[in-house]
Parts: structure tokens; C-alpha cells; sequence
């Protein structure tokens, strides 16, 4: 029987599932069916709505809970220091290795193991994890001796599996062996009634934790967020709701505190104050608004995502058949999507990169390597100025 510490765990870990929009009801019956299970798990949804969460709730709500939770980013877990990290390594089986280590599986033993960003991973190091699933052993490096570990496999990515089976950039025996249960995360977009319900949580605490003024939202700040696209999830709303609070002058959030901190097509939903006296009916838009009228902001294929530079003209019209032809020609890949959040993320960070890869969700060096395979300056602005098939 479960302690009374266990069951205040479980509860808790349900409730951190915040939301009252019929994905929220589902996601929490589904974890609460798969918990009291031990069958792999596999967490499919876009960055930002709350896959290690659920994870976590599983793992909290099962037999497991008093157990250790180990979270792998395997996004960042490549190479040769993948063996040493996953299963741990003997005393100088190398230059460095001044002591044993137990590994993250190892580590996990009794519990949970959640390999996050799973669809990252290289296909040499899918073949190493998989005969670990399989075997359920492991063997440290600098060793010959399997052994045994008991842990409870939960995945998640936000690319879609499936097609990167069939493109070969993930391994089909992995891809069924943790696709054992599935369940998938709902853009915040897609689900505008948990916004205030997860705003009002997120502002409690940041009362509680943080140290930060007690605030409301004002209920003409709850529609713009509520109208927002959100393309960074549950993650982009806890920033902008961070930074209006630090910025907030009294203890109720309005639409123009939070018009500051949103892309360009939330300011523009958010209807600028009426103006008196000679006041200019400009000088009351949001600065993101006049910079997009101006040309300076441009607008691009994802809602709520520009880029900063110059608008491109669009071209004369063509034929039916030639229009259809270049509409596909200039749609965006997932690179040149990447591409944008990247450079809309450093100018919104003013080009901090710590902060960037914060906001990202991502480990520094990760967000370095994606900067220097798109071709963005480290040091400032995008190395080449051109537009892109983003825009």
C-alpha cells in the first residue's frame, strides 16, 4: 500500500497537469491508466507542452514513485561520452576516468529512465540503446560484465517517428519497442481554455516561489493571450508572463504590458487605448505594430514569428498553374522554420545565449551547433543578410 507521502505525490503530479479543455481531462486519465503499468511510454508533441511533466506524473503515480526519476536529454548525449553517460564506466577505462560511475540507467534502477528528445539521437547510439532495451542489461565502459537494470522506459520528441522511420533516421525495432503506449501533448493553441487556468497557476507561483509582486490579469489581457498563436507553448507564456510582472507597475497585468513581450500579430490583436488631446493615435500602437508597418519586422510562414530586417516586396502575379509551382517551391522547410525561431529568439535575448538556450529548452552548446549550422553569426546578427524561404 501506497504511503501517505506517495499518495500527496501522485496527486500533486496529476494536478501539475493544469487545464480544463478536454485534452487536459484525457491526458490525465490516460496517466493515471499507464501508471499502474510498466510498458514503455512515448510522449509525441511540440516543444513547450509539457512532455517531461507527464513523464514525471507517470512516474509519480505508479508503483515506482519512491524511486529514482532520471531525465536524459539525449539531444545533447552524443558521441563518445554516450556509453560512459547512459551506462556508466569502471575506474581508468580512460584517460580521465578517475573513478567509476554508475551511468543514467544504472542510476535509475527501481525507477524511471525519461529519454527526452529521443528523435535527436544518432542511429549508431539507437543500436547501442536498443540492444540495452532489449537485454535489459548494460555493460560499463572499460568492463566485459553485463548488468542487470530495472527501469521503466519513458520517451518523448516532438518530431514526428514515424516519418523519420521511413526517411531512415530512426530505427524501426526502437521506434516499436518504446512506441509500446503513446501519448500526444496539444499546442497551447489548440486549447485556448487552459491559457487562464495556467496563467493564474503560473503567477501564484511566481509569487510564492520567487519572491515576485502578487499579480492578476486583467480580463482584456486574458482574450490576448487567449488570441495568441503561442509558437513556444507553455514555456513562451511563463516567459511573457515573467517579464510582465517584472515590468508591471501595479498588480494587475494589462494588455499593453503584455503586447511588449508578444510577437508582432498579438500586439496587433490587442487594440491600442483610445487617444485625448493632441496625443498621436501612432504613439499609443505597440512599438512591435509601427516596426511592422515600417518594414523593419517581417512577417513569416509561423503565427506570432518574424524576422528582423527588411520586408521582401511580394512578386507580380502569376498563372494558376506557375503560382502553384512556386508555392511550393518557396515553402518552408524545417530548417528554414528552425532558422527563424533561432534569430527570433536571439533578438528577443538581445543575442544572450544563455538566456536564448533557456528559453529554447535547450543546452547551450546545442543551441551553439544549431547557430553554426544555419549559418547565424555567434557574435551577432545572422551571417548572411539575404531573406530566406521563411519570410
Amino acid at each position: 500500500m501506497a504511503s501517505t507521502a506517495e499518495q500527496r505525490g501522485r496527486a500533486f503530479s496529476l494536478e501539475r497537469i493544469a487545464g480544463v479543455s478536454p485534452w487536459a481531462d484525457q491526458v490525465r486519465r490516460a496517466i493515471g491508466l499507464v501508471a499502474a503499468h510498466q510498458s514503455s511510454v512515448l510522449v509525441l508533441g511540440p516543444s513547450g507542452t509539457g512532455k517531461e511533466l507527464i513523464a514525471r506524473a507517470i512516474h509519480a503515480s505508479g508503483g515506482r514513485a519512491g524511486k529514482p526519476f532520471i531525465p536524459v536529454d539525449c539531444a545533447v548525449t552524443t558521441g563518445t561520452l554516450f556509453a560512459s553517460h547512459m551506462f556508466g564506466h569502471v575506474k581508468g577505462s580512460f584517460t580521465g576516468a578517475t573513478s567509476s560511475t554508475l551511468g543514467c540507467f544504472r542510476a535509475a534502477h527501481g525507477g524511471t529512465i525519461f529519454l527526452d528528445e529521443i528523435g535527436e539521437m544518432e542511429l549508431e547510439l539507437q543500436a547501442k540503446l536498443l540492444r540495452v532495451l532489449q537485454q535489459r542489461t548494460v555493460v560499463p565502459v572499460g568492463s566485459h560484465e553485463e548488468i542487470p537494470v530495472d527501469v521503466r522506459i519513458v520517451a518523448a520528441t516532438n518530431r514526428d517517428l514515424g516519418r523519420e522511420v521511413t526517411a531512415g533516421r530512426f530505427r524501426e525495432d526502437l521506434y516499436y519497442r518504446l512506441n509500446v503506449v503513446t501519448i500526444r501533448t496539444l499546442p497551447l493553441r489548440d486549447r485556448p481554455e487552459d491559457v487562464p487556468v495556467l496563467a493564474g497557476r503560473y503567477l501564484a507561483e511566481l509569487a510564492a516561489r520567487h519572491g515576485m509582486p502578487t499579480c492578476t490579469l486583467a480580463p482584456a489581457a486574458i482574450g490576448v493571450l487567449q488570441a495568441y498563436a503561442w509558437p513556444g507553448n507553455v514555456r513562451e507564456l511563463e516567459n511573457v508572463l515573467e517579464r510582465a510582472v517584472m515590468f508591471s507597475s501595479g498588480d494587475e497585468i494589462d494588455p499593453e504590458a503584455l503586447s511588449g513581450f508578444m510577437a508582432a500579430d498579438a500586439a496587433a490583436a490587442c487594440p491600442p487605448p483610445a487617444t485625448t488631446g493632441s496625443r498621436s493615435p501612432a504613439a499609443d500602437v505597440s512599438p512591435l505594430v509601427q516596426a511592422a508597418a515600417q518594414g523593419i519586422l517581417s512577417s513569416t510562414s509561423l503565427p506570432g514569428v518574424f524576422r528582423v530586417e527588411p520586408a521582401v516586396k511580394p512578386a507580380a502575379p502569376a498563372a494558376p498553374r506557375e503560382a502553384a509551382t512556386a508555392a511550393a517551391d518557396q515553402w518552408p522547410t524545417l530548417a528554414d522554420v528552425e532558422r527563424v525561431h533561432l534569430e527570433r529568439t536571439l533578438a528577443a535575448t538581445m543575442h544572450n545565449k544563455s538566456l536564448a538556450a533557456k528559453m529554447l529548452g535547450i543546452d547551450r552548446s546545442v543551441l551553439r551547433r544549431k547557430l553554426q549550422r544555419h549559418g547565424i553569426d555567434l557574435a551577432g546578427g545572422g551571417a548572411d543578410a539575404g531573406p530566406s524561404a521563411g519570410t
